[in-house]
């Protein structure tokens, strides 16, 4: 059990940072988490699982929205998170994982053996990526990725206290435009065996 380790990963939209933590784990042979966490926290609690889905680092979620959210959605707030922590924190305890979003760097912030990642990318590829994925124009894609970053900003640091994307809330920041995403994946496994001793 005290070689177990945990990555976590904070993404822009369009960065790549899914299938990129897909990749890693993959790689070290390591459980990978990203919407799969809803399910259980779903399944553990008894809560329905749209719940979880709405009140998802992606949902419902601006700066000046939270409060009025909660207020509509008792449930929606603090005791989700509190669940989907709780849930976060077992699986980190039972086996070696990967986890994306879900504020899960500051969740596991006591385990010593975690490296916390945040990716992003240049512009004009997250517009293109999420143009792709969407099917939906550039001008969408922007307006797409720019309320989506909102939203995942203000649900990370409503419950962290940190700063979303900002370099001193995680141990590394990648731009996955500057090698694409199996070479930046190749960079986070090398630093993970560093840093924990893997072979």
């Amino acid at each position: 059990m005290k070689d177990l380790f945990c990555i976590t990963i904070g993404r822009q939209l369009g960065s790549g940072g899914r299938k990129i933590g897909e990749m890693v784990a993959q790689k070290l042979g390591i459980s990978f988490y990203d919407k799969e966490l809803l399910s259980i926290a779903s399944k553990e609690s008894g809560l329905e699982k749209d719940f979880f889905e709405r009140a998802d680092e992606k949902q419902a979620w601006s700066l000046f929205g939270i409060t009025e959210y909660y207020s509509m959605n008792p449930l929606s707030g603090e005791s989700l998170f509190v669940i989907q922590s709780d849930v976060i924190k077992r699986l980190a305890e039972e086996k070696s994982c990967l986890f994306v979003g879900r504020c899960a760097d500051y969740v596991l912030k006591d385990k010593t053996r975690r490296l916390d990642v945040f990716i992003t990318a240049d512009e004009v590829d997250r517009i293109s990526r999420v143009s792709e994925k969407m099917d939906i124009s550039r001008e969408k894609a922007k307006s797409v990725i720019e309320k989506t970053d909102r939203q995942r900003k203000s649900y990370y640091n409503y419950f962290t206290n940190k700063h979303w994307g900002r370099s001193d809330s995680y141990h590394i920041c990648v731009n996955s435009s500057l090698m694409g995403a199996e070479a930046t994946a190749n960079l986070i496994c090398d630093i993970a065996r560093m840093r924990f001793g893997l072979d």
